[in-house]
């Protein structure tokens, strides 16, 4: 981090860090998280409203049903932590924001996974690609599966070794990716035809143009979109017109960069949410680091974590 990165009063100062949370959650003014009616009146305590609305009358703040609520943490940790989530390129662990704030690393771990859980996608979104544009599809493998999850052997032959190789041993990831757009990745327990097939089928519209690699994995369901065009990676085909699948692999590219480089250790139930900040980052590249933050505060809306568990 640079020596101004947090020269903002906001982040040092507990009333303009409220002040700066309030205007990123609601820029026309206070509303109320429980029944969203915008009338309401300060309480003696700074901070805390009361909705006016006669048929709710709960007092609320600017953490109330958000990933913040209930966390005793000062704004200004929080303001923190969502600058750094939006300004590192390749991700932000735990450990820098503990170096930051001169916190305890269990703290920095509670601020760090709810901020990724803010930039988590909620709720039913449309589907990807369209009339005249072009989604690719591809799945890559990082990371070690959890150890419960590795089949015994049946027959163990004296003298070889069953190293763990190949993808079964590893977390699988699917990527769609709207050439030019959005990326959506999802971590399945298996990249198989029929698991593979389903999301792809669900999050991409049927005019689309789908590029692939020559997986057969795609072969069923690439019949279902307008076009189903592949590059033959095995025989070095990897870009051919318009055909190819440079950006789902640039995607992966990036997040394996930031895993190795930036994180380091994932538990494998913890990867979705990790895949969610790089999906984040990657929908909001075109914002400024400013615009990144703000949206992820206003993401995290109506999210929450109960758990405290590092790693």
């Amino acid at each position: 981090m640079g020596k101004n990165t947090f020269a903002s009063k906001h982040f040092h100062d507990e009333d303009a860090a409220r002040a700066w949370f309030e205007k990123a959650r609601w820029p026309n003014g206070p509303v109320c998280p429980n029944c969203e009616s915008t009338k309401h009146y300060a309480t003696k305590k700074v901070g805390r409203y009361r909705c006016a609305n006669r048929e709710c009358r709960k007092d609320f703040t600017v953490m109330t049903k958000s990933v913040m609520e209930r966390s005793h943490e000062p704004l200004t940790h929080w303001a923190v932590a969502f600058h750094m989530a939006a300004s590192g390129k390749k991700g932000f662990s735990a450990h820098q924001l503990h170096r930051e704030l001169g916190c305890q690393y269990n703290t920095a771990w509670f601020l760090h996974h709810r901020v990724m859980e803010a930039m988590r996608r909620g709720g039913l979104e449309p589907p990807l690609g369209g009339e005249g544009k072009i989604v690719e599809a591809d799945e890559t493998y990082f990371g070690e599966v959890e150890e419960h999850r590795i089949p015994t052997l049946k027959r163990k032959i004296p003298g070889r070794s069953f190293a763990r190789r190949g993808p079964h041993h590893k977390r699988a990831i699917v990527a769609l990716v709207e050439r030019g757009g959005n990326v959506r990745t999802f971590h399945v327990a298996s990249a198989d035809k029929a698991t593979v097939g389903s999301i792809v089928a669900e999050n991409i519209d049927r005019e689309t143009r789908l590029h692939t690699d020559e997986s057969r994995l795609y072969l069923e369901v690439g019949a279902l979109f307008k076009a189903h065009e592949t590059v033959k990676h095995s025989a070095k085909e990897y870009v051919r017109g318009d055909v190819h699948t440079n950006a789902s692999e640039n995607y992966f590219s990036i997040f394996k960069r930031g895993m190795r480089g930036v994180y380091q250790h994932c538990k494998e139930k913890n990867l979705h949410r990790y895949l969610a900040e790089f999906d984040f980052r990657y929908n909001t590249r075109k914002m400024t680091d400013g615009e990144h933050a703000v949206l992820a505060v206003k993401a995290g809306e109506g999210k929450r974590l109960t758990y405290r568990q590092p790693h």
